[in-house]
């Protein structure tokens, strides 16, 4: 009798292991799917548009097409000189560089100083920074920024875009506020034994611990400032010679005929891609380790 109870009870068991089993298998199919579909419907306009810029104008115009029916890499070439894309690129890397730097500093600081010392307002402080990410005014601020950087002297160059792309990622503060809040303050204990000061513990010891964190504020930095648009057509209205790459595409538009020039525009489009996929390979590592840590802390 106890013989045949205790088969029962493991025919159950086995019973439950196999359901649950299936349970999982079925549950890891269905996200395999979703992510499955979900990078296909982020691939695919980037695919259509890669495929469409070695198209003639007028198979665009067309329509109907998927491939090329021939290859035409001549428009990146003529979207390259039309555009005058080697002066273009080089002040979307100058105003993306500048900014990344100036934002990663200030932000790093700002979240060293909030995480580790106290003072009087600390909270209102955080409450700020916070806000500036919920309440979007747009293009309403665009008018007193300009105002302010003619009153510095800095509406006829981009750094006074870079200025303002500097101010505005409060978001960044945040990603490395989070950061620090996982590095032991025992480390900062034992150098301020050593007799480190605050600005030692923090470029010396904090800083390079959060280099994850700063690659990931990086690549965000670097991609707000490379798709910028408004604030550098405001700014360099008069100096078309320091328009960046997201303004210079506008000129592949039109061409002498007064036709849209949408396979230009896409090759333009593609070309101006490149940079940022080269800041993600670069960025990548940083963000898989945070990533990581975030999972095991």
């Amino acid at each position: 009798m106890e013989a045949t109870t205790e088969r029962v009870a493991a025919a159950g068991e086995r019973r439950r292991t196999s359901s649950i089993s299936l349970g999982k298998i079925g549950g890891r199919a269905l996200l395999w799917i979703f992510l499955l579909v979900t990078a296909i419907l982020i691939a695919f306009p980037v695919v259509v548009t890669f495929l469409s810029s070695l198209m003639s104008n007028l198979e665009i115009t067309k329509g109907g097409k998927f491939f090329p029916s021939t290859l035409h890499f001549e428009n990146y070439k003529e979207a390259w000189v039309q555009a005058n894309f080697a002066r273009f690129t080089w002040n979307s890397i100058f105003l993306s560089t500048t900014s990344t730097i100036g934002t990663l500093i200030v932000a790093s600081m700002a979240a060293y100083v909030v995480d580790r010392m106290k003072f009087p307002g600390k909270s209102i402080y955080v409450a700020i920074q916070a806000s500036t990410m919920f309440i979007s005014i747009g293009a309403v601020v665009i008018r007193p920024q300009f105002e302010l950087m003619v009153k510095l002297h800095m509406h006829t160059n981009l750094w006074g875009v870079a200025l303002i792309q500097i101010a505005g990622h409060a978001y960044i503060f945040f990603i490395l506020l989070s950061f620090l809040q996982g590095i032991s303050r025992e480390l900062d204990e034992a150098a301020r034994i050593d007799g480190c000061s605050n600005g030692g513990i923090f470029w010396r010891i904090i800083l390079p611990l959060m280099r994850p964190g700063l690659g990931v504020g990086a690549l965000f930095t670097f991609c707000g400032a490379w798709n910028e648009y408004l604030r550098p057509l405001v700014f360099t209205m008069t100096n078309p010679k320091l328009q960046t790459l997201t303004v210079g595409l506008s000129y592949l538009r039109y061409g002498a005929s007064a036709a849209v020039q949408t396979h230009y525009m896409l090759a333009g489009a593609c070309l101006s891609i490149l940079p940022l996929l080269v800041a993600y390979m670069i960025a990548n590592k940083s963000f898989m380790q945070m990533t990581a840590g975030s999972l095991k802390g």
